[in-house]
């Protein structure tokens, strides 16, 4: 029973919720409170601190969640080992990347792992802003830039270089910036992360990292869309270089500026600090550190 309310607790901190966490695994509000209640008398400290309309996490229940998703994914693991044997893997990984760079480089290298491991299953969530992976249930995600959040641990998997370009026909039209203080004249298609515009492109000018300030009349959440209004010639981008490589290469993009780019920051995969890695989640990981050397330049 202890193990079924630890999967409980998870659930309702995942779906921000008690009645959330009932309808999805079939319980009501009362059968709910009572199993959270039972877990809180069992460890004798208060879990969740309840409002009529929100609950937050205790320090002792931030604690649990560490705790219970350790915990749960040792018991996964034998079971695993004990119906399918020491070479097979099974169970679910959830797993959380931007859009441009999951839609249409990683979902053909999930589809190959998926092919090797056929008890795997892949809850993949795209998105350019950021997710919580505790909050959210993940159990890793792709991320560019350096680490910040001291709850997660990282593997290193690559390089990325942002790449400020345009198509042929939007140069051909309006012209080809030569600095960073041209693109006050050009159309740039922005990226929207969370309530986050990114208005402010960097660039390393005289030596110096500056940031240059730039607008335009498009601006979207999804990577996927910028790139493709910037190879309709729409306007000018700042993008990653693992998302447009392709374009560049067919020369449906052209990249500029690069006299004046930053030096790459890390593509990571990130999950949360604390929790034991069940084999499904490490081979995947492994899976996808390999392509990664495979097809960086």
């Amino acid at each position: 029973m202890l193990i079924d309310n630890l999967n409980l607790f998870l659930r309702i901190v995942e779906k921000g919720g008690m009645a959330a966490a009932g309808r999805e695994v079939g319980l009501s509000p009362a059968s709910v409170s009572d199993r959270l209640a039972s877990l809180e008398a069992h460890y004798g400290v208060r879990l969740l601190a309840r409002t009529t309309r929100s609950i937050s996490l205790t320090d002792e229940g931030r604690e649990l969640v560490t705790g219970a998703r350790r915990i749960l994914a040792e018991v996964d693991e034998v079971e695993s080992r004990i119906k399918l044997g020491v070479e097979k893997i099974s169970g679910s990984i959830h797993i959380s990347m931007p859009v441009d760079l999951g839609r249409n480089l990683i979902a053909p290298v999930l589809d190959a792992f998926l092919k090797d491991h056929a008890e795997i299953s892949i809850d993949l969530s795209l998105n350019d802003g950021y997710v919580g992976l505790v909050e959210q249930g993940i159990d890793i995600a792709l991320r560019y830039g350096d680490l910040e959040d001291s709850t997660l641990r990282s593997k290193l998997v690559g390089e990325n270089r942002r790449i400020v370009c345009a198509s042929p026909d939007y140069l051909k039209a309006n012209g080809t910036p030569q600095h960073p203080d041209d693109l006050r004249h050009h159309n740039c298609i922005l990226m929207r992360f969370g309530s986050q515009v990114d208005r402010d492109w960097r660039f390393v000018i005289e030596g110096k990292e500056k940031k240059c300030s730039v607008g335009g009349n498009r601006i979207a959440n999804d990577g996927d869309l910028v790139r493709s209004w910037c190879r309709a010639g729409f306007g000018v981008v700042l993008k990653s270089e693992w998302d447009v490589r392709t374009d560049l290469k067919s020369g449906n993009l052209v990249s500029l500026l690069n006299d004046f780019a930053p030096p790459p920051t890390a593509l990571q995969i990130v999950y949360p600090a604390g929790a034991v890695q069940p084999r499904r989640i490490r081979f995947l990981m492994e899976h996808m550190a390999k392509w990664f050397a495979a097809n960086s330049k």
